[in-house]
């Protein structure tokens, strides 16, 4: 399998499982098919989309549309059986599963352009965390991004794994697992353990 084919199957199954994360959180809203499928396709595209803006790349879904259908097709199977899908607690596992696939798929794609550590691991980071930030705020949810859990620090890290196993000449599939599979595991120690970093007291006397 090509580094390149590699790849794409893991950005179309971030795609899926993000789609189906923002899918979800649109039925719990009460929206109709339309709105869920809208919904679904702001944290399957929404971070690419603007990693892409920022390196100055053509906006990754307008040459590879099988991205739009794949999260269309997952926001509407989000619609149409959401009990199938909240049966594994999906919403912040796919989450985290999107999480995980999209940070280093990000950094991937910075560090194809030739980029340093410092902008794979924000590429990443922001691949990973905008399309969610998205979804979160036109629910009007609370963001994940803005919780005190390991969300976007895991993203960080996972984007950072990817690019120094590249550096020290590990293949492209080795890379992206390795990165991809920290990130996950973060995130499940944080959710089944219910990790938090350090949050503010909000003492407004000290503003």
């Amino acid at each position: 399998m090509s580094p390149e084919l590699f790849i794409d199957i893991y950005d179309w199954i971030g795609v899926f499982v993000f789609a189906v994360s923002g899918g979800l959180m649109a039925v719990r809203q009460r929206m109709d098919i339309f709105g869920v499928v809208v919904i679904s396709l702001l944290p399957a595209i929404g971070g690419g989309t603007l990693r892409d803006v920022l390196l100055g790349e053509p906006v990754f879904w307008l040459s590879d549309q099988v991205s739009l259908l794949i999260a269309s097709s997952a926001g509407v199977a989000a619609f149409l059986a959401p009990r199938f899908w909240t049966k594994f607690k999906s919403l912040r596992w796919l989450d985290s599963a999107g999480l995980a696939l999209f940070a280093v798929v990000g950094a991937s794609k910075a560090a194809s352009l030739g980029y340093g550590f410092v902008i794979c691991t924000i590429m990443g980071t922001i691949t990973a965390t905008a399309g969610g930030l998205l979804r979160d705020v036109v629910c009007n949810e609370t963001p994940m991004l803005l919780k005190a859990d390991i969300y976007a620090t895991a993203a960080f890290l996972g984007a950072a794994v990817y690019f120094v196993t590249r550096q020290y000449g590990y293949s492209e599939p080795v890379c992206l697992t390795a990165g991809a599979s920290l990130v996950f595991l973060l995130r499940a120690v944080t959710i089944i353990y219910k990790l938090n970093l350090p949050a503010s007291k909000g003492d407004e006397g000290a503003i």
